[in-house]
């Protein structure tokens, strides 16, 4: 047999091992869970089997079995709430055309909704946001990025730029207690509403704040309204994929 044959016997023998070899423990308990809950047995909301009793039931240590929570969490088949449990997780979706508020949306679901306000700033515009307001490059904006919370699991990262001239107190306001879209419907009430959704890699540090798995993209909402006879905000507003989808019905 030829020197390149013998190599490809190699590699065929590897591969035949590797279709062979069993899975690791940790994905075989992923896959259990994930089979209880197309199965029904484990519903929505349902708490599953604490990390202490899938220990005893599996016979994997806990580590394993803390892996196989902590994977399943991220990829939003379930959610953990710290000193309660371990529960199948309901996947959040919103209408692609309506305009909501986020923390209505969430008390719908029966769940509890925090806002964690990371940055409230005035900049100026650059040329590309000048473009989106209309303004001239250099212009005054107001700035908020809140973090939106449902039951402890970030859903939503905001990134809100507001035109001053709607809402000048728009700094002023606390965005833990309200939502920057209900204070700018009373603020600012809607004329014209522009959507852009697109799916995208998310840069570290909106993984890390949305506790996204490493190969998970972004559902992204870029929100442009105008109030007043002007443009009053530009929005994006990241979502992780795994638990978020857009979802509406139409009547022709």
């Amino acid at each position: 047999m030829s020197t390149r044959a013998h190599a490809q016997r190699r590699v065929e023998l590897a591969e035949a091992r590797e279709v062979r070899a069993p899975a690791p423990l940790y994905g075989r308990i992923k896959h259990h869970i994930l089979e209880q809950i197309a199965r029904g047995h484990w519903g929505v909301r349902q708490r599953i089997p604490s990390e202490n009793e899938l220990v005893r039931l599996t016979g994997a240590s806990r580590m394993t079995v803390n892996r196989a929570l902590r994977e399943l969490t991220q990829a939003g088949h379930l959610q953990r709430i710290q000193g309660v449990g371990t529960f199948v997780a309901e996947r959040a979706h919103a209408h692609p055309l309506q305009i909501r508020n986020i923390a209505e949306e969430i008390r719908e679901r029966g769940h509890v909704h925090r806002a964690q306000v990371l940055e409230l700033a005035r900049e100026r515009a650059s040329v590309e946001l000048a473009e989106r307001f209309q303004l001239r490059a250099g212009s005054a904006l107001f700035r908020s990025r809140v973090l939106h919370l449902e039951s402890e699991q970030p859903l939503q990262l905001e990134d809100r730029y507001v035109n001053p001239a709607v809402a000048p107190d728009y700094l002023e306001r606390d965005f833990a207690a309200e939502t920057p879209h209900a204070y700018l419907m009373r603020a600012a009430p809607l004329q014209q509403v522009e959507h852009v959704v697109q799916a995208a890699m998310p840069d570290a540090a909106t993984r890390q704040l949305l506790q996204m798995g490493a190969e998970e993209a972004c559902l992204i909402v870029r929100r442009r309204t105008w109030a007043g006879g002007v443009v009053a905000s530009h929005a994006l507003l990241a979502h992780p994929g795994s638990r978020f989808d857009l979802r509406g019905q139409f009547s022709p």
